[in-house]
């Protein structure tokens, strides 16, 4: 009979609560719910929501009305201030022809530069800050190594050894930059990728292609690595960029190439180095790094905080470049694709100029597009800040709200217990979970303490009448 009439108050108060508590919306920060008994006995159940519910004799709510937060400030019961509106990127405006810039007050003005295409991107956000392009399929020329290291540097550790075959050495396209790789040789694979990055060397390239299964394969898995990081423009035929039928990326992914590359030490390490010597049998010769923003060769100026990335030259391609550069606390990739005018050394002075345009408009533009793949930045929800951009503040979600996260508590005769889990976008049509889901777990909890504790107090008064 005990447990019965215990049972019994417990299912009556959970049952009112649930009853009476209004649809909860998600919320973002930690709260604490009270249940208050309108006898004798209080009881105080915390959860992580600052709520109030009086509870009658009989378990119906008198009230449930506001929410005190910390600072003191009242808010809705249960809800959060009306976020900025978010200002999601517009992913096709980089297929518009045309520079594609949106600057805010006392942005710098886009240099006139006279590539076929060029991007300006954030390193860290995958922003693009400015382009001109973007999309446009034009030949890449060695800028497209930086995809086969992308896809081949993890297989093989840097302190391995290979001895080249012949059959590895043949297909080499007539003109193609060379860092003298020889048959029977043994080297270590460290010093081909430094053949690869500093030289250029399609010999290099075809030795570490054998070792990853061979042309056809390697092309094929670099076809796989492109689309899986959203460079849907990129066609590989030659692994090595060398000009052939049908090969042919853009500038944006070249900048998602160069992007993922930063994110490696040893691809970073690579395309960074600008000297290094290279083994030939019992001597070894000195090798520089054919990127002239990093070594001031030919009269080009370094470019101060320049990581890399990779350059190239053909004659159907023109010239063309990766860059990165660091400033501060930021990195910018710039790449940039054939320009029409200054010579063969104005694709590293076109590079300089929207260098130092980002670095000087980074805070002062809004974004025009993104480098994430669409996965992506779906997956990365309103904690990313490149899926959606409100540029009221920089620490903003990137849907232009503030990243949530919810709790889930019960609680019974003062005792708490709390589970953090991520709230859903209600925008996206998901449905709201952590602390919208978790909070009538804890008004039930409350409840529960509040029905036993008038048990209880009901059960005394009895004792003490009998």
């Amino acid at each position: 009979m005990i447990v019965t009439s215990a049972v019994r108050h417990a299912a009556a108060g959970t049952a009112a609560v649930l009853l009476a508590l209004p649809a909860p919306s998600a919320t973002a920060s930690p709260v604490t719910s009270t249940a208050t008994v309108t006898s004798t006995a209080t009881v105080t159940s915390t959860a992580t929501v600052t709520s109030t519910a009086t509870v009658t004799s009989t378990g119906a709510v008198a009230s449930a009305s506001a929410v005190t937060t910390s600072s003191g400030s009242l808010r809705t019961f249960l809800r959060e201030p009306t976020p900025p509106a978010p200002r999601y990127l517009d992913r096709a405006r980089l297929d518009r022809e045309g520079t594609q810039v949106q600057p805010l007050r006392g942005a710098p003005d886009v240099p006139s530069v006279s590539a076929l295409s060029w991007v300006v991107a954030d390193a860290s956000s995958g922003e693009v800050l400015a382009a001109r392009n973007a999309h446009r399929k034009l030949p890449p020329a060695s800028t497209l190594k930086a995809l086969f290291a992308l896809t081949a540097l993890p297989h093989h550790a840097p302190s391995e050894q290979h001895t080249v075959a012949d059959s590895e050495l043949t297909g080499i396209g007539d003109g193609s930059s060379l860092v003298g790789v020889k048959e029977g040789y043994t080297y270590k694979v460290s010093d081909l990728w430094n053949g690869v990055f500093l030289s250029s060397g399609n010999d290099a390239v075809h030795v570490l292609a054998a070792m990853n299964g061979g042309w056809e394969s390697m092309s094929r898995q670099m076809q796989e690595k492109a689309r899986s990081l959203g460079a849907l423009d990129t066609r590989v035929v030659s692994p090595d960029g060398y000009d052939a039928p049908g090969q042919v990326s853009s500038a944006y992914d070249l900048a998602v190439f160069g992007r993922a590359g930063l994110q490696d030490p040893a691809f970073t390490r690579y395309c960074s180095t600008a000297y290094a010597d290279f083994p030939a049998g019992s001597w070894s010769y000195g090798i520089a790094n054919t990127n002239r923003l990093l070594t001031g060769a030919d009269g080009v100026g370094r470019y101060p905080g320049l990581i890399g990335i990779k350059n190239g030259y053909t004659s159907n391609a023109g010239n063309t470049l990766i860059s990165a550069a660091r400033r501060g606390d930021r990195t910018l990739v710039v790449t940039v694709m054939n320009p029409q005018r200054g010579g063969g050394l104005a694709v590293y002075e076109e590079a300089r100029e929207l260098l130092d345009w980002g670095f000087e408009a980074a805070d002062r533009v809004q974004p025009v597009g993104s480098l994430l793949p669409v996965r992506t930045m779906a997956a990365a929800g309103s904690g990313n800040r490149a899926v959606a951009v409100a540029r009221e503040g920089r620490d903003a979600g990137a849907d232009g709200r503030t990243p949530r996260a919810g709790a889930a508590a019960a609680a019974a005769a003062g005792a708490a217990a709390a589970a953090a889990a991520p709230a859903k976008d209600p925008a996206r049509g998901e449905e709201p979970s952590g602390a919208s889901a978790g909070l009538p777990l804890a008004l039930v909890g409350s409840a529960c303490a509040a029905a036993l504790a008038l048990w209880g107090w009901r059960r005394r008064t009895a004792y003490r009448a009998g």
